[in-house]
Formats: C-alpha cells, sequence, structure tokens
C-alpha cells in the first residue's frame, strides 16, 4: 500500500508541480463511482428485472430535471451544508438560498476529492444520474415518484426566479 500511495504521490508532483491536485482522492471516488455502477448491475441481475430497450423519452426528461434538482440541492443548498462540512469551508452567501464553499485543503488528499465532488453540482451529476438510472430499473415506481418531486421543485425555481426578474421589471417600469 505504501508503495501504491508514494506512486501516486510522484505522479501528482508530475502532473501539476506548481499546484496540490488531489489524484489519489480522484482514484477513491472513481473507485467508490465503480463501487456503485457494479452494485447497481449486481442487483439489477440478482433481481431478474429486464433492462430497457430504449428508455422512454419522458424518462429521461424526468430523471434529467431530478438530476439537475438534486445535483444542486447537494452541492449548492444551505440546508443540505452538514453534509459537505466535513469537506468544505462556508465562504459566502450565493443567493437563491444557495452556498459558496471552499474545499478544505488540510488533511487527506480523499477529503479534497470529496470536497471537490460535493461542491460541484455538474460533477455530482454524474452519480445523481447513475443511482436514478439504476432506481427506474430496480425501483421504477418509488423513483419516478421520487424524481417527479425534484422536477417539480426544479421547475418551482425556475418559476420563482422568473416571478422575481418580472416583478423586478415591472416596479423598474412603475418608477420611470
Amino acid at each position: 500500500m505504501g508503495f501504491l500511495r508514494a506512486k501516486v504521490s510522484r505522479v501528482a508532483r508530475q502532473y501539476a508541480p506548481h499546484e496540490h491536485r488531489p489524484l489519489d482522492g480522484y482514484l477513491a471516488a472513481m473507485g467508490a463511482f465503480g463501487a456503485l455502477t457494479g452494485t447497481l448491475a449486481v442487483a439489477t441481475r440478482l433481481s431478474g428485472r429486464p433492462l430497457p430497450e430504449r428508455p422512454a423519452i419522458a424518462d429521461v426528461a424526468l430523471l434529467s430535471i431530478a438530476t439537475h434538482k438534486l445535483s444542486r440541492l447537494v452541492a449548492k443548498d444551505a440546508v443540505t451544508s452538514p453534509l459537505r462540512a466535513p469537506f468544505t469551508r462556508y465562504a459566502e452567501p450565493a443567493g437563491a438560498a444557495e452556498l459558496n464553499e471552499e474545499v478544505r485543503d488540510e488533511g487527506s488528499s480523499v477529503r479534497h476529492g470529496i470536497g471537490e465532488l460535493v461542491t460541484c453540482p455538474f460533477c455530482l451529476a454524474v452519480w445523481v444520474a447513475t443511482g436514478l438510472t439504476g432506481g427506474l430499473v430496480l425501483a421504477p415506481r418509488l423513483t419516478r415518484l421520487a424524481a417527479t418531486a425534484l422536477t417539480a421543485t426544479a421547475v418551482s425555481d425556475f418559476l420563482q426566479m422568473a416571478y422575481s426578474i418580472a416583478k423586478e421589471k415591472a416596479e423598474g417600469i412603475a418608477k420611470e
């Protein structure tokens, strides 16, 4: 194990000599993602449920919007900050109930890598989409129900923002 850690450390220094890049943290995250997908594959096989020949367009749309919402909820929402706190530090509000956080530099590279993952909605989207897709095969009714709630919340978010913009414009016109 010490040999592998030394090798990864050497490669990381060669890869980014002027900046710390937590390559061993990224390897751990990739391993965890592989374990997630492997577990979903085994669970699907054991369940005997057939894989869909072709996903329904409605399911793709539902899961896409739900993935967007759940990824942002985990990565940016103020209420989910306790999940990110071991890996991040609060920086500032980011508007619309979201936070900007900085990844903790102290501690292990694995902690740093997880911090980067849990603060990046784009990065989390792959994990969320994989989980929701696996859920669609293993528990389609429950997954569609949860995805519907997330999708409704995402649509509501966009409507709230549109309302706020329209209200600001209307108030600006009224002042003129």
